[in-house]
Formats: structure tokens, C-alpha cells, sequence
């Protein structure tokens, strides 16, 4: 698994997969991976959306590894942007807070995740929520256009990260800002563990340094860089099993890596002099 066009594709698959599954089915395998981890759910990483208003089950796959709306500052009327919007969990709780005056635009490359997302919008009646199919590195919104992007484990499966920050940056307002949760880690991965689709596909795999993710969106532009959560995320023996011998799983507890969710805010800065177009543009 050599190039970003392979990752993606390996992302697209299972992601399609996950879009047909229950929640209970995601939530008892590798962030949505199938066939690694036997009949006990574990609740790995994601969040407790239920008690959050404008919660609604049938958008909730348990796929997340935090509650970035809990954190984003959204307002009454702001335009959100939710990146990997999946079956619609976060751009509902998005959209119970910007109220009818607001719009809230989900994207997500993955077509069957779209159309559960588009059926779900018509179910709620819904209609300031709309769902756009299309690849993150590459979003399709015109520029200076959300007041907040806000994004729930998705950014680590995206192998050019300062593509994605550098689009991010093209289309807040000046003085917008971001609240995202994803999958870092502090210390080493063993190399294997990159190698194993599921596992890629399943949030792991994709992360890097959090020194380095941290680092990358101050390359791109952003001020006011802040951690407003950081939870430490265990992997069971029962999943690991599935993929690596005990020699194998011994040395990575042993290794001092950490996998971790956090969630990350950050803003554009209120005079922007980069001038940013469109995507696909190399002037960002």
C-alpha cells in the first residue's frame, strides 16, 4: 500500500461497507473494520452523542473518536462545515445549534455514506443540511465560506494532512475557526500495524505524530492553536489478536506509543493576506 490513490481506494471500500452496518456492528470491530474482533462490543473510541440536543440514532454509526461540536463555538446563523460527515451524526448536532437561520454542509467521498446522510436530512425535514459527495483534500465550497469546520476521525485517514489543513484555511472566513477530533500518536508505530487495511480504515494506521499534526496546521496558517481534549485510546487484546502474535503485542505495550484522540481548535487569522481560491488551485 504504496500510494494515496491506493489508500483512498482502501478507505472508500470499507467505508461503503461501514455505511450498511449497525452501530453495534461498528462499535464491536476496529472503528468499523468487519471480522477482527469476535461477538464483544467495544466502545474504542468513540464519544456519547445521546444525550447531546438534535442527537439522532439513525446518524449515529460509532465511528467518531470524540464530541467536536461540544467544543466548536458554533453560533446561532453560522454556516458549519462538518469533513467525513458519515451518516450526518455530527452536522444534526451542528444544525440543532445554528437553528434555522444557519446551514450546515456535510462532505464525505463515499457514496453510500451520502445517501444515508441525505435520507436521514429527509426524514428530520431538514432543510438547511446538505450533504455533498466529494474528497476532503479537494472540498467543494468556494472560498471564505464557514464560519466553523469541524470534522469527528477522518482527517487521519487522509494521506496528505497539509493538503486538507491548507483547504481548511481556504474556506473559513477570516477570524473562523476549527474544532477537530482525530486519532495522533505520541511515540512509535510498528510498521505492520500501517500495513493491515483494516486496521488503516479503522482510524490507526493513518495517525502520525502529535507533535507533528499540531505542527502542520501552524504551517498552514492558523493561530490560537489549543488541545481541548486529549484521551488516551486501548486497543483490546481481542482485536490486536486478530492481527499480531503475543511477541508482537508484548513490544508495542511495551513500547511507550501512545494512541490518542484529540481534539484540536484553532482559527484563521481575521486578516487574511494568503488570498486562497478555489480547489484544485495551487495557490494555497
Amino acid at each position: 500500500m504504496n500510494t494515496n490513490a491506493e489508500l483512498k481506494k482502501v478507505v472508500r471500500e470499507k467505508y461503503a461497507e461501514i455505511a450498511t452496518q449497525s452501530k453495534s456492528q461498528n462499535l464491536s470491530s476496529c472503528c468499523g473494520a468487519t471480522g477482527c474482533c469476535g461477538d464483544d462490543v467495544y466502545n474504542i473510541m468513540a464519544d456519547d452523542y445521546s444525550k447531546l440536543e438534535g442527537y439522532n440514532p439513525d446518524a449515529d454509526l460509532g465511528l467518531g473518536c470524540g464530541l467536536p461540536t461540544e467544543f466548536a463555538k458554533i453560533k446561532e446563523g453560522d454556516t458549519v462545515i462538518d469533513l467525513g460527515s458519515g451518516a450526518g451524526n455530527d452536522a444534526f448536532i451542528a444544525r440543532k445549534i445554528t437553528g434555522d437561520k444557519g446551514r450546515v454542509i456535510g462532505i464525505d467521498f463515499t457514496g453510500p455514506m451520502i445517501d444515508k446522510a441525505r435520507a436521514n436530512a429527509d426524514k428530520l425535514g431538514f432543510n438547511n443540511v446538505e450533504f455533498r459527495q466529494g474528497d476532503i483534500e479537494d472540498i467543494p465550497v468556494t472560498a471564505n465560506r464557514a464560519d466553523v469546520i469541524v470534522s469527528n476521525c477522518v482527517l487521519n485517514l487522509v494521506p496528505n494532512k497539509h493538503k486538507v489543513f491548507s483547504e481548511i484555511y481556504r474556506v473559513l472566513k477570516p477570524g473562523a475557526h476549527f474544532s477537530i477530533s482525530d486519532i495522533v500518536l505520541e511515540g512509535e508505530l510498528p510498521e505492520k500495524w500501517r500495513e493491515v487495511a483494516e486496521i488503516y480504515a479503522g482510524c490507526i494506521s493513518g495517525a502520525i505524530q502529535k507533535k507533528e499534526y499540531l505542527g502542520i496546521i501552524e504551517e498552514a496558517g492558523f493561530q490560537n492553536i489549543a488541545v481541548q481534549k486529549d484521551k488516551t485510546i486501548t486497543v483490546p487484546d481481542e482485536i490486536l489478536q486478530s492481527y499480531f502474535d503475543e511477541e508482537e503485542i508484548a513490544a508495542f505495550k511495551n513500547s511507550g506509543t501512545r494512541i490518542t484522540s484529540i481534539t484540536v481548535y484553532a482559527e484563521k487569522p481575521a486578516k487574511d493576506s494568503r488570498n486562497c481560491c478555489e480547489p484544485g488551485s495551487s495557490c494555497c
